[in-house]
């Protein structure tokens, strides 16, 4: 199927897509469980981009384990660096409620549960840690693929005028798809083009349910055509995992 864009947009669109060099991810806190968790967290990967009590200049994100250093955690959100804590407690300073793990006392390090944490607070930002360590690659590819549908679900919903999203809606998805290549290890460019082709055409298929469902269902109409986009773009992105999971690089 031939694409219904430029090659200019195109060839645009990958370059925004490639994954770029990755920043590490760094521990600190309690030194008597970094190493496990660097261990956990750098399994078949790249074990220079989880570093023990490292600085938080250029750091992706910043993991702290146990009771807090309120001077550590103040210099890391002074540098805007994402900080999740590992901890028993409630709350921790200068870290949100929501990037806390909490853990009992005695239990094992939840390193699925880390990465998990990581990939959502990155979200497409964590495209080139899922691709560099294999433990994040799954949550950061659920995050990628959950913001898509979110985003287009959005879109579908607000436009007004029939049609016009669809440019807008199969551009996310090209986008997604050639993200999703990239965490897989595949160079972003004009030999996926074969792959874009196939999203186009489930997209077609996609917004032609959408059609006659909302031709039927008159009753929220844009709540309809929300859900489509979201289904649609979750399909498209699951689709694009399966296939590039076959052949990793």
């Amino acid at each position: 199927m031939s694409l219904p864009f430029a090659p200019r947009t195109l060839m645009r669109l990958a370059k925004e897509a490639r994954v770029g060099a990755a920043r590490p991810v760094v521990l600190g806190g309690a030194r008597e469980l970094q190493g496990a968790l660097a261990r956990g967290l750098a399994a078949g990967g790249s074990q220079s981009l989880v570093r023990e009590n490292g600085g938080v200049e250029g750091a992706a994100v910043l993991v702290w384990l146990g009771e807090p250093d309120e001077d550590r955690l103040r210099a890391a959100f002074r540098a805007r660096v994402p900080i999740i804590a590992v901890t028993e407690a409630d709350s921790v300073p200068y870290v949100l409620d929501t990037s806390i793990v909490r853990v009992e006392r005695g239990s094992g390090l939840p390193v699925e549960a880390v990465a998990a944490k990581i990939a959502h607070i990155l979200g497409d930002d964590g495209a080139a840690l899922g691709a560099a360590l294999p433990v994040l690659r799954e949550p950061v590819l659920d995050e990628m693929i959950r913001r898509a549908s979110v985003r287009n679900a959005t879109i579908a919903a607000a436009v007004w005028i029939p049609g016009v999203d669809f440019p807008i809606l199969t551009l996310n998805q090209l986008r997604l798809v050639l993200r999703i290549a990239g965490v897989y290890g595949h160079e972003v460019g004009t030999a996926l083009l074969p792959e874009a082709a196939g999203v186009v055409g489930a997209a077609y298929g996609f917004r032609a349910a959408a059609r006659r469902i909302t031709s039927v269902v008159r009753v929220g109409t844009f709540a309809t055509r929300g859900a489509v986009a979201f289904a649609g773009t979750r399909a498209v992105g699951e689709a694009a995992r399966r296939r590039f999971a076959i052949d990793p690089k």
